[in-house]
């Protein structure tokens, strides 16, 4: 059984992906045992091409090619699949760089002594290495109507304050999937991701299944520090809005209820009604909301096979 199995996911961005590699193994250089398992989600040849040319002598490298583009959430349980028999998974972006010393041992050695947590992250930095929130709380219909910054001030016990840079290890909703450092036995243990997920809320879900049925926390460990670019791998269009909306009103009605839904569903067709008279671009947008976001529309039921 090896240490640490690292697992990446690569979407025509391979620069970014073997850039990801090279900082793993900059940054990690003690006993701790590791192997670096990285998905392609089927990019196009060039790009796959030059992921293969790039690793093709590295020994604990794995490359696992995809021929439809799973997501998130099914890509990364892919690469479990192909996974080595290991103590914990690292699930991290291919468009972050590590910064911190033997940072995958420092994960472990934390996890090992925290028998309450199964997920941790370490603390998010841009690419300037300035503080970028790292935590969330929790969706739901009083975070989607009364917003975090209100409940953080009215329920701060609850709602942490986002913004804040801790200095210690804290307990905390969810992180974001950029970097989740996960105990293999728990992540076995739950299912893995909810593939149903394509791009969004597939932490957050987690997180909170993990929570309510095993008790196991999810935590943040400031002392370890990564690099992750805004918005790197994914082009914020209105088709990626109608997505984060999608997932947000299949997480809501999963978690809370059919009538959760409902209500979000209404809160938004009349928060966006105006907004789609006087913007042109938001009328398809509109009109999933008329629809109720169905998982039908998403992104995940539009990608095709790739054949080479």
């Amino acid at each position: 059984m090896i240490d640490v199995s690292c697992i990446l996911i690569n979407y025509n961005n391979a620069a970014y992906t073997i850039d990801a590699v090279k900082s793993i193994a900059e940054y990690q250089q003690d006993a701790l045992t590791y192997e670096i398992v990285i998905v392609d989600n089927a990019s196009k040849e060039n790009d796959l091409f030059e992921l293969k040319n790039a690793f093709k002598d590295h020994k604990n490298v794995l490359l696992v090619e995809s021929k439809i583009n799973l997501g998130f959430g099914a890509g990364n349980m892919l690469g479990v699949q192909y996974a080595s028999n290991c103590k914990y998974y690292a699930f991290i972006n291919n468009d972050t760089l590590q910064v911190t010393e033997n940072f995958l041992t420092k994960l472990k050695d934390f996890m090992d002594s925290h028998h309450d947590a199964a997920i941790c992250s370490p603390q998010m930095l841009d690419e300037n290495k300035n503080f970028r929130e790292t935590i969330d709380h929790f969706s739901s219909l009083q975070r989607e109507i009364l917003r975090r910054p209100l409940l953080e001030k009215l329920f701060p016990k609850i709602y942490l304050n986002r913004k804040v840079r801790y200095s210690k290890p804290t307990r905390v909703h969810y992180v974001q999937g950029s970097f989740m450092f996960t105990k293999a036995e728990d992540l076995h243990a739950i299912g893995g991701f909810d593939t149903n997920f394509f791009l969004y809320y597939e932490e957050s879900d987690i997180s909170r299944r993990l929570l309510k049925s095993y008790k196991k926390h999810t935590y943040l460990v400031p002392s370890v520090e990564y690099l992750h670019y805004k918005s790197a791998t994914i082009d914020r269009n209105i088709l990626i809005k109608i997505e984060q909306k999608i997932s947000l009103f299949y997480y809501i009605e999963k978690h809370y209820g059919w009538w959760h839904k409902k209500v979000l569903n209404a809160y938004y067709i009349l928060r966006y009604f105006f907004t789609s008279l006087i913007k042109p671009r938001y009328w398809k947008f509109f009109y999933m909301l008329l629809k109720g976001m169905p998982l039908s529309a998403s992104l995940k039921q539009k990608q095709i096979i790739i054949t080479r």
